[in-house]
């Protein structure tokens, strides 16, 4: 029996909540994580007509990449879209979970995604995010300090990029009293004691903290562990928004404007003035980016493909890039392929459905 909670437990493997941008609205938005999953339906948008879909076809929960819910509700009455999926959902017991932002931020992502379609190379975060690595500092007596240290790895600390097992310690000495309520594994109550004990120190990523924790005291064998935490300003070169990349082979301007147009569907392009300098390194976001234009100038592209520039945002291009708008639906329009290949292989015998309806907004002549 599958249940939604194994269902987004494996989206939020790749794509933790804790990542989303802080005016998101990402989770379960309608539904109860216990209930059992007879189908999944995977779309873009959760629309009434993806609502219809999800019916027809027997799954009772949807996995949107967008939230249907983004900012409050105050009433349900069926007076606008929003409502009216809501409404339609709860009457048929279809759940609705949105992860947006992110799997924006998530190194194999909505960005990752868009540079595997392009074809792009050695490829990095545009914009790592902040404050999202922490530093874990304990102490174990020198006999159980391995079997402590190991047991925070195997939680998932100490990742530093390409390196596992990252830790660094010391040897010193720690002692302690215990009160007349105290039951010391080492030493009596009632009695100083000082022990050779091991300080180990290991970063993490902020949303295995609660593992790492539970690591910690279930290994420890102290009966009250002595540890801190403290929040580091370092940049995660593993989690933020943006992506950039390169080519194969340089190509001219004109020749991979066609060919974005044609790879990633788009109607049409807008874009900066063009420079006459070949195309190597690319710079992506998908959905709204102009936010980003600065730092795809920094990292050196080429280009920068996005969506939702406005008119004045289009000089900030400076001579220095193009910036490409391809239309925010084209530019994540391989969000849902994306999640529908993690799910079917961590459920490969579960109904795990692409929608097949087209959520853009935006109609062109």
């Amino acid at each position: 029996m599958i249940k939604i909670k194994d269902i987004t437990t494996c989206i939020e493997e790749i794509a933790p909540l804790n990542y989303a941008e802080d005016f998101d609205n990402v989770g379960l938005l309608v539904g109860n994580y216990s209930t059992e999953v007879t189908g999944v339906l995977v779309t873009l948008d959760t629309l009434e007509n993806v609502v219809d879909e999800a019916i027809a076809i027997n799954c009772n929960l949807i996995v949107s990449f967008h939230p249907i819910i983004f900012s409050g509700l105050k009433k349900l009455n069926g007076k606008n879209y929003v409502e009216r999926v809501v409404i339609k959902a709860i009457k048929n017991d279809i759940a609705i979970y949105a992860m947006h932002t992110a799997l924006d931020n998530s190194i194999i992502g909505v960005n990752a995604k868009i540079c595997e379609i392009l074809g792009l190379k050695n490829q990095k975060i545009l914009i790592p995010q902040k404050n999202t690595i922490k530093k874990l500092t304990t102490y174990a007596p020198n006999n159980h300090a391995e079997e402590v240290r190991l047991a925070l790895f195997n939680a998932g600390a100490g990742t530093i990029g390409n390196y596992e097992n990252c830790s660094f310690n010391t040897e010193g000495f720690g002692t302690y009293k215990g009160n007349k309520n105290s039951n010391p594994t080492i030493g009596q109550k009632g009695e100083f004691h000082s022990e050779k004990e091991t300080f180990i120190s290991v970063i993490y990523e902020k949303h295995k903290e609660k593992n790492i924790l539970s690591a910690l005291f279930s290994n420890h064998p102290y009966e009250e562990v002595a540890y801190d935490i403290v929040s580091l300003d370092n940049l995660n070169q593993e989690i933020g928004l943006g992506m950039i990349g390169e080519l194969k082979e340089e190509i001219d301007e004109l020749s991979f404007l066609q060919l974005l147009k044609n790879t990633m569907n788009a109607q049409g392009i807008r874009h900066s003035k063009l420079l006459h300098k070949p195309i190597k390194k690319v710079a992506v976001l998908g959905g709204s980016g102009s936010f980003a234009i600065d730092n795809a100038k920094k990292m050196g592209a080429d280009i920068y493909i996005t969506a939702d520039i406005k008119y004045h945002e289009f000089y900030k291009a400076e001579n220095e890039l193009i910036i490409a708008d391809i239309g925010h639906y084209e530019s994540e329009q391989f969000t849902k392929n994306l999640l529908v290949e993690i799910l079917t292989k961590k459920f490969p015998n579960f109904a795990i459905i692409l929608s097949k309806k087209n959520t853009n907004p935006i109609y062109y002549l």
